[in-house]
């Protein structure tokens, strides 16, 4: 198994080579909607090595959502949406995890032991949550914050993947719908969804939405009064550029629909 360096005290976790987190895709885009991708790359700063893992294991979701980004660049390409992307593994921090949460650094992921995330010192915990998840979520919220003041509506829409199988059981839902206390947009992003032939639809599924376990819609969405949804899309329909483009394409239509008359 590959090493991973110890965490060095007082210093910087990104070198200053290594680039930003937060990669912001059509940022003068005109439509309404602000897309959000969390989970969009899986790269690990050179500070933290391999974190014990694999090549294998570095590329297998428990490291990021596959196929979301490119889901998300085609949808934002097909609104004229802006998109926020985070390019840094979930297993370095989950940026759709309140800092304080027990999976923000998770020691193990899908049954998988993450070497480099045992025993993580405060110091070195406050190194990853400054400079990816709060360099990440303060970008967003200040765009937001300039849309807001601009006199601009925004809708919130996060796009993630998830596995065909977990801990053995299939999962029959071609994409989920997750809202948590305001499910106004999202109920109605369901409605356009179950209208869609030969879909299976999650309604809050395959996880169940709330503070503990998400981060983004509850506080760029929910806590602004912003229309807002998540969803989720079985990573093996989205493993190909044509399924890709399809989910993109279908995403699309649905949040045109849900938007209207909001």
């Amino acid at each position: 198994m590959p090493s991973h360096p110890a965490p060095v005290p007082d210093r910087r976790l990104l070198l200053p080579h290594e680039p930003d987190p937060v990669v912001l895709v059509n940022e003068t885009g005109r439509a309404p909607f602000v897309l959000i991708c969390e989970h969009a790359g899986n790269r690990i700063p050179e500070r933290l090595g391999t974190m014990g893992l694999s090549e294998e294991d570095r590329r297998r979701h428990i490291a990021w959502d596959i196929g979301a980004e490119a889901v998300a660049r085609h949808l934002s390409r097909r609104l004229d949406a802006p998109l926020f992307l985070q390019r840094y593994s979930r297993l370095v921090c989950d940026c759709n995890r309140h800092p304080q949460a027990p999976d923000f650094i998770a020691a193990v992921s899908e049954g998988t032991p993450i070497p480099g995330n045992a025993d993580v010192p405060p110091s070195e915990a406050r190194r990853r949550t400054d400079e990816i998840h709060r360099v990440f979520h303060d970008r967003i919220a200040a765009f937001l914050d300039r849309r807001t003041a601009a006199g601009r509506e925004s809708i919130v829409v996060s796009v993630h993947s998830f596995t065909p199988v977990f801990e053995g059981i299939a999962r029959p839902w071609n994409v989920g719908v997750l809202y948590n206390r305001d499910p106004v947009f999202a109920r109605r992003t369901l409605d356009c969804l179950h209208a869609e032939a030969g879909l299976e639809v999650g309604d809050n599924e395959p996880y169940v939405m709330s503070d503990e376990t998400d981060y983004t819609i509850p506080v760029h969405g929910e806590r602004r009064g912003l229309a807002c949804v998540e969803f989720e899309i079985r990573n093996d329909q989205i493993r190909d550029p044509r399924g890709q483009m399809l989910w993109a394409e279908r995403l699309a239509r649905v949040v045109c629909e849900a938007a209207a008359g909001l």
